[in-house]
């Protein structure tokens, strides 16, 4: 659109609806969840976390059980990680299993 005086109050207002609608998106992107950063526990913290023992800790991590950084004979957790072991452990549910059997069964005729 080209700019002339007769034109300008319009343009002036198009423009200031724009910088509106930057302002909002940007507003709502900022106000967005932002990810957690990862956070490393030492043993002690790892072992208030999951609620067990650092004894219970020491067992699992000789037993590879659980993911584990070391660093010059400490240990170290990714709280991320720890996060995700626990959520590996979850069982599902009757619906969940239903739909899983169902969805088995209807992909099983087709073949």
């Amino acid at each position: 659109m080209e700019i002339t005086f007769e034109n300008l109050p319009k343009a002036v207002t198009q423009l200031t609806n724009d910088v509106c609608e930057i302002k909002r998106l940007l507003l709502e992107k900022s106000n967005e969840a932002q990810p957690e950063a990862d956070q490393l526990l030492t043993i002690k913290q790892a072992a208030d976390f999951l609620n067990l023992k650092v004894t219970t800790l020491y067992t699992k991590v000789h037993n590879a059980e659980l993911p584990v950084c070391k660093r010059s004979h400490r240990l170290y957790f990714s709280k991320h990680d720890l996060m995700e072991y626990v959520k590996a452990g979850r069982k599902k549910t009757v619906t969940e299993l239903a739909a899983e059997a169902d969805k088995y069964l209807t992909d099983k005729k087709k073949d």
